[in-house]
């Protein structure tokens, strides 16, 4: 009987751990993009979305600053160990953006704009923040 309540114990305690991982990596993502949306606001853009939703996928932010709309992908991380965030943006997230981006294009597009890919890592290191805003990072066919 006792070892039975041990493994429960341990399966409650593995199956939490990864809520908290999540929760811990949903607040970090959230925290860059108010860092993001401040930097790129100091910059000249102008935030017209936040978070676009496209059935599951999404477009962090959407700015323009004249003719110009950037769909913006923000990464955060809090250290430097897993390399850096703008890397981590791979070919199959930039085909998910690229379906949003159309989307929002479709709704809210003009025929005047230009639109692109910006991709804004946020590197949070101990008490400094780090941020690395690549213009244009990747097009689409």
């Amino acid at each position: 009987m006792r070892r039975t309540a041990m493994h429960q114990s341990r399966r409650r305690t593995a199956a939490a751990y990864p809520v908290r991982v999540t929760q811990h990596n949903q607040q970090l993502g959230a925290l860059g993009e108010r860092i993001a949306e401040r930097w790129l606001t100091r910059k000249g853009w102008r935030v017209v979305y936040r978070r676009f939703r496209n059935g599951h996928r999404d477009i962090d932010l959407v700015v323009r600053r004249d003719s110009i709309v950037a769909f913006v992908e923000v990464k955060a991380r809090s250290g430097a160990q897993f390399g850096d965030p703008v890397e981590s943006v791979h070919h199959q997230k930039q085909r998910e953006l690229a379906r949003s981006a159309r989307v929002w294009i479709d709704r809210h597009g003009r025929a005047d704009e230009s639109y692109r890919f910006d991709v804004v890592g946020v590197l949070m290191a101990q008490d400094r923040v780090l941020i690395k805003h690549v213009e244009d990072a990747f097009r689409v066919s």
